[in-house]
This record gives C-alpha cells, sequence and structure tokens, in this order.
C-alpha cells in the first residue's frame, strides 16, 4: 500500500484521467464517478504501474471504439450514442481488478505481489481482448458462431470472425507486455517474466472465447445481461491465469 504522499498523488492523477475521460465523452459522468472510485482503490493498494495498465487500457479501448464510428453507427453495432461506456461497463470491468489489488496490496497481502501482478494483468488483458475482438472484428463484413460455425449477423453474441479473432490475440499479448514493461519501468519486476507473460496472455486470450460462448449460450436467452458476462469471462480470467502460472511453476 503506498504511503500518504504517494496516494494522494495517485488519487489525484486518478480525479483528473477520470474528468478527462468524461469530457472527452468516453465515460458517461456517472460511470466517471465509478471509474474515480475505484481507480483510486487500485493506485493506492497496488502503486502506480497498475493504474498506468488500466488507464492505457481505457485509452486503447476507447479508440478501438471510436475507430470508424460512422460505420459502426450506421449498422447499429456502436457502444453507447457517441462511443461513451456506461456503469455497467465500467463495472464490469473494473470490480475484479479492484479486487485483485485490494488483496495484494493488503498488509499483510492476501495474494503474494507476484500472483497478484500476473492475475491483475491477466483481468485487463481479457478486457482488452473482449474489446478489440468486438470493436473490430464487427468490422470483417462477417461471422460465425463460435459453436456451430454457422453464418450469424456481425455483433451477435457468440459470434466471431478471423479478424476479431486476431485482434483478440493482440489485446491480450499487447496488455501482457505492456504491464511487465511497466511493472519493470516502476521497479516491481515479477518473478518468472516468461510464466508471466504466458500466463497473463493465453489466459485474457481464452476468456475471451468463454465471453463468446456464454454470449451465445446464455446471453441470448436472457440468462445474462452483456456486463454480466463480461464480468464471468474475466473470473474466468483470473482462473485460468492462476491453473497456467501454478502449472508453469510461478511462486503462488
Amino acid at each position: 500500500m503506498l504511503a500518504l504522499v504517494p496516494a494522494l498523488i495517485g488519487i489525484a492523477a486518478t480525479v483528473l484521467l477520470a474528468a478527462g475521460a468524461v469530457m472527452a465523452k468516453a465515460l458517461t459522468p456517472a460511470a466517471g464517478a465509478v471509474a474515480t472510485l475505484f481507480g483510486a482503490i487500485i493506485v493506492v493498494f497496488l502503486g502506480f504501474p497498475y493504474l498506468a495498465l488500466l488507464i492505457l487500457f481505457v485509452v486503447a479501448s476507447v479508440l478501438a471504439t471510436r475507430f470508424r464510428f460512422e460505420e459502426k453507427r450506421r449498422q447499429k453495432l456502436q457502444e453507447g450514442t457517441s462511443g461513451e461506456r456506461g456503469v455497467s461497463n465500467v463495472l464490469a470491468h473494473i470490480l475484479i481488478p479492484t479486487g485483485l489489488a485490494v488483496a495484494g496490496g493488503w498488509n499483510p497481502p492476501l495474494l503474494p505481489p507476484s500472483l497478484a501482478a500476473v492475475l491483475f494483468t491477466a483481468a485487463l488483458a481479457f478486457g482488452a481482448s473482449d474489446t478489440f475482438a468486438s470493436e473490430f472484428g464487427v468490422l470483417a463484413g462477417h461471422a460465425r458462431s463460435i459453436l456451430t460455425s454457422r453464418p450469424v449477423p456481425p455483433g451477435t453474441n457468440g459470434g466471431v470472425s478471423g479478424l476479431g479473432e486476431a485482434f483478440a490475440f493482440a489485446g491480450a499479448a499487447t496488455t501482457g507486455v505492456v504491464g511487465l514493461g511497466l511493472l519493470e519501468l516502476f521497479g516491481e519486476t515479477p518473478d518468472h517474466r516468461g510464466f508471466f507473460l504466458i500466463a497473463a496472455v493465453v489466459a485474457g486470450f481464452l476468456a475471451c472465447q468463454v465471453d463468446s460462448v456464454l454470449g451465445e449460450t446464455l446471453e441470448n436467452r436472457g440468462y445474462l445481461t452483456k456486463g454480466s458476462t463480461n464480468f464471468l469471462a474475466m473470473l474466468g480470467a483470473v482462473g485460468l491465469a492462476t491453473a497456467l502460472y501454478a502449472t508453469l511453476g510461478g511462486p503462488l
């Protein structure tokens, strides 16, 4: 957990960045308030590299959402009315990272620092993988059911495409590499860099596939909302990363 002065600096930075996201219409005002609260908790408990990774995830998500936005709007596949994210979307992607931050930063820690680092990164790797798959995949112009391979309209829950899958992996891989780089930059290099990257990237990408399966089997039937689907898939990313890290021999 950060000392008082760095914690206050981190909280101030979180407030300013969330306000900037609201002004840029990337978040609704309510979503900005939620992001401020949970972002402050993350930086206080785990420190600046984790806040920086969260910020970069948000920026990348906004850029992906607004890429060829008018084309998405014409097909009624856009996020919100102008690409903004609401409270449910923010909560689905920030609750688990915040819980991991508290568990890793508690004194004494409930999670070993190395495990907290890989699980936090895996959670955001899923978020980036899912966002990239959705925002870039719909531009492929075609999709197939992840379970039956039958053609489905782009944007259908459970629909995947080669383009979407490529961007899904790119999102997970980029998050893993950037997360490792930020930890090293702030002097918090995790044990076993290779284990860290494999666990975070593979778990993030596979959880994106879990998200598609949940979307087709449960969300399409009304048993889950988009937010709850994302939440459960991110929880899956954390579970997969834990299993991979342990299997590879990382310290738990």
